[in-house]
């Protein structure tokens, strides 16, 4: 990866990285040679590094290359600048155990990107094509014109050509299903869920006065029938569906069920809520549930599970007019509207196909995930091989609480199956998110310590005598 040279003895060593067109950025090649460098001894802390005109010169690269590199590096915490002197390499920078973040399903950096370069460039274009002044002030009609084309751009893999006057463009996923728990329910009023689900749905449902009644599931998402009885025994506001990689049970529903689902939503005239966070990482997903009862359902997409959670961006289908309305008063009332900066750059993100590699990228990058919790899990790994996030059936001798503490004690951090519980059933499992944690090292070194917690039973309490 990197080879040294002595100049004069009087010169600090020059240390050259062997870059290749085929492997990345080059920026993340330097930065990559400098830290293999660094662990092989080749480099060793104190070492003072070229500068960089010098470094941009001997690898005919341009300065701004070397400039990132040696930021990156920075970042890594492989380098010192000392002023003038120079920039050398740091000391091993010694930390208190930090803790292995299991616990959030945000998307993986994405693999083979460069997501600060998308970033840059991104912004530029946005700020080069847009009206300043229309960037910094209040819009209320639901996302212009642009980020509507775009969201139905961003959903046409799902349903085919939308028509853009029935996207509405929300500030993230939350703030669209409370607004639609607003728009079409009232207060007292039952909304029907999975056992198991997004917790955000039931925060919101709280807050607003709402009941949420879990409907029996089994392998294949919820139960028609079950479905049915409890339309007619509670007369729900809505229904509430995350059908693709379900959040926390990985479990993507069948076409069959789908279909058979929105049938009973048509018969028993109950709103559904399709929140579809992962379709678009999925490996050949069924059409939504929303392409079998068009008129019936309401479908959410957000970017922060197959993009970035700082884009705060979801688009939302809400065919019905009227019921479009009432979905914006009631946003309004709470989140007036999606940024329009970052809104903007979601939009050219995704007109000038920067979205669609990102997204690539992302899902390459969790699916090399999911192989490697696959392996270190061994028999305990249930997951569907892409998505964000793995749902683990605990052995008897734990439970989701005790695990999760446990976990904790080890420096990881997990969610127990409570957290997401609609029903008063529990289940003996953890939801564990690979995206998280941005070093695949880390990462590596999180799981095989849940592996070996999980293959121990709990040790004793006992209390300390000081």
């Amino acid at each position: 990866m990197s080879q040294l040279k002595t100049i004069q003895d009087d010169d600090p060593p020059l240390w050259l990285p062997r870059l290749a067109g085929n492997k990345g950025p080059r920026f993340l090649q330097i930065a990559d040679a400098l830290q293999a460098a660094v662990v092989d001894g080749s480099l060793k802390p104190g070492d003072r590094l070229p500068p960089q005109r010098h470094l941009a010169a001997q690898l005919d690269i341009d300065l701004t290359t070397v400039t990132r590199a040696y930021d990156e590096a920075r970042r890594r915490n492989l380098l010192e600048g000392r002023g003038a002197r120079g920039t050398y390499v740091a000391a091993p920078k010694v930390e208190s155990a930090p803790v292995l973040d299991l616990s959030m399903n945000t998307p993986p950096p994405p693999d083979g990107v460069d997501f600060d370069d998308m970033l840059r460039q991104g912004l530029s274009q946005v700020l080069m094509r847009a009206d300043n002044e229309l960037l910094m002030t209040y819009h209320l009609g639901g996302g212009s014109d642009a980020d509507r084309q775009a969201g139905a751009k961003w959903i046409e893999p799902m349903f085919g050509h939308v028509d853009a006057r029935q996207v509405v463009v929300c500030p993230g996923a939350q703030a669209a299903i409370a607004a639609l728990i607003l728009a079409l329910t009232q207060p007292g009023d039952v909304i029907l869920a999975e056992p198991t689900t997004y917790p955000g749905l039931r925060a919101a449902a709280t807050q607003f006065g709402r009941h949420v009644i879990a409907v029996e599931a089994d392998g294949h998402g919820m139960v028609p029938g079950m479905f049915e009885e409890a339309c007619r025994r509670h007369t729900p506001g809505l229904v509430y569906l995350n059908p693709t990689l379900q959040n926390p049970t990985a479990s993507t529903m069948p076409a069959h069920r789908r279909k058979a689902l929105a049938g009973v939503a048509a018969r028993c005239n109950v709103r559904i809520v399709e929140d579809d966070p992962y379709w678009l990482l999925a490996e050949a997903p069924p059409p939504p549930v929303a392409t079998f009862a068009p008129e019936q359902a309401v479908y959410i997409s957000t970017l922060s599970k197959c993009l970035t959670p700082g884009l705060r961006v979801a688009f939302v289908l809400v065919r019905d007019r009227q019921e479009r309305e009432r979905f914006l008063v009631a946003l309004r009332s709470f989140a007036l509207m999606a940024a329009p900066l970052t809104a903007a750059l979601a939009t050219q993100w995704i007109l000038d196909g920067s979205a669609g590699r990102l997204m690539e990228g992302v899902r390459s990058e969790a699916r090399l995930r999911h192989r490697m919790a696959r392996d270190i899990l061994a028999g305990r790994y249930s997951g569907a091989g892409d998505g964000l996030h793995v749902w683990l059936a605990l052995p008897a001798y734990w439970n989701p609480s005790q695990l999760a503490r446990a976990a904790a004690a080890e420096g990881i951090a997990v969610t127990p199956a409570d957290a997401f519980a609609t029903g008063s059933g529990s289940v003996n499992a953890i939801r564990i998110s690979l995206g998280s944690i941005r070093d695949r090292g880390h990462l590596r070194t999180g799981l095989q310590r849940l592996s070996h917690l999980l293959a121990r039973p709990p040790e004793p309490f006992s209390a300390a005598v000081v």
